[in-house]
């Protein structure tokens, strides 16, 4: 498409967007009596106009049925996690035993480590990308030692060659190849959380398993965001938090993936607790863990119903839209207008004043766009804040902009640059 730098063009794309009706189920933080310009769901998701609904929905049954509300209602506690399963399924490419709704993605992360990291003497090395988001680097340099083995020699991180700012493919095949007989697992991102660099997930589990090595992802960036097929790929684990691209709210419910080939692996380690008890038996309450088929026995703790709440109400905004795929080609489109005007401010500057760190290529991104400010890039940033657009900060001088194509319009992204042009003649 040849996209203009005008505000009747973005209006017109917006008219003709089957989508548009969706930013209606959301609610918009407000400046100056108007709607915001929103470029954060990277972040923190905008809250569905229904979640009040859904939350009130549950808490109706918490006074008016008490304990009873586990199995009566419309919506008996017990399984109500379940209805989320298929959803989630379809977001991540997976099949629906496949995926649990369950804790938070760290808690997550180490849970599923517990499984799919086990290092001997041979094999202990955990191949991840440089510069990935602390909470993995914390998580993963935890399990190392507690395994005995000094992170030094146990964590290998790739970074982007010297000049570069986003990993190689072909670089960390090579890097996996070389450390083929001493690797244990290869943990990734899905997209980096810094430079919005969206990895090629097959390709990484093909060299992980070839290798000889498990292969899982942190979704976090990725999940609701970009199209993946975790099942198909023969990914081994992943996880994901949902209150980024999936709505479920600040602190929200996470979920994680386990293929199918794992399902009667005995030899896998996990730590156990009720909830993933085999539900035909569970209230037996018999001594020894005997897990529930598929991701659930992964589980540990009670369902928190309230969370799921949150979470169901955005799943069924999403089931509404006709799912990822179709949300994808609107994202597409969105992230490549502000691509365009990015680059139309550059051409009226004497210098390239934002640069995109986030790969120009459509394939290897989401959402997200991280740009570079090169000129007193604090001051640009809180200008755009003073002027309602919400976007995020990241030291040192990057500005992460996400246009999301639930509620984000491309009059938004019209508006955002338009403002980052302004600030240039402001400061």
């Amino acid at each position: 498409m040849k996209y203009q730098n005008d505000l009747a063009f973005a209006r017109q794309l917006d008219e003709q967007d089957p989508l548009r009706d969706f930013r209606n189920r959301f609610l918009l933080p407000q400046h100056n009596g108007e709607d915001a310009v929103y470029l954060c769901g990277n972040s923190l998701g905008l809250q569905p106009a229904s979640a009040q609904q859904y939350l009130a929905d549950q808490l109706a049954n918490w006074k008016n049925l008490a304990v009873e509300g586990w199995f009566q209602g419309n919506d008996p506690w017990l399984n109500y996690h379940k209805s989320l399963t298929g959803s989630i399924a379809r977001i991540v490419g997976a099949q629906e035993n496949e995926v649990a709704v369950m804790n938070s993605l760290t808690v997550n992360l180490h849970l599923l480590m517990v499984s799919f990291y086990k290092p001997d003497n041979k094999r202990f090395k955990i191949i991840m990308e440089g510069g990935a988001f602390p909470s993995d680097q914390y998580a993963m340099e935890s399990q190392v030692r507690f395994h005995g083995y000094d992170p030094k020699d146990a964590i290998i991180e790739i970074f982007p060659r010297e000049g570069e700012l986003t990993l190689s493919t072909e670089d960390i095949l090579n890097v996996i190849d070389q450390n083929k007989n001493e690797l244990a697992l290869v943990l990734f991102g899905g997209i980096n959380y810094y430079t919005g660099q969206f990895f090629d997930l097959k390709a990484i589990t093909d060299a992980a398993h070839e290798a000889g090595a498990y292969a899982g992802f942190d979704l976090a960036h990725a999940a609701g965001n970009v199209s993946v097929q975790l099942h198909d790929w023969g990914v081994d684990f992943a996880c994901w938090c949902s209150y980024k691209y999936m709505n479920s709210g600040p602190g929200g419910i996470s979920g994680i993936f386990v293929h199918e080939k794992h399902f009667t692996d005995k030899e896998l380690n996990r730590f156990a607790g009720w909830w993933g008890y085999r539900r035909d038996k569970q209230f037996l309450m018999a001594p020894g863990f005997d897990p529930e088929v598929g991701a659930a026995g992964w589980q540990v703790s009670t369902a928190p119903i309230l969370l799921l709440a949150l979470f169901k109400a955005s799943m069924a905004i999403f089931d509404d839209a006709g799912g990822l795929d179709v949300l994808r080609k609107k994202s597409l489109r969105l992230t490549a207008y502000l691509e365009f005007l990015i680059h139309e401010i550059n051409k009226q500057q004497e210098e390239e004043v934002y640069s995109i760190i986030t790969p120009a290529d459509p394939a290897a991104r989401g959402c997200q766009l991280s740009v570079v400010c090169k000129r007193n890039a604090r001051v640009i940033f809180n200008y755009l804040s003073q002027n309602g657009v919400i976007g995020d900060w990241r030291e040192p001088d990057v500005i992460r902009l996400s246009p999301v194509p639930l509620y984000n319009t491309f009059e938004d992204v019209y508006k955002a640059a338009r403002l980052m042009a302004d600030a240039l003649k402001a400061i």
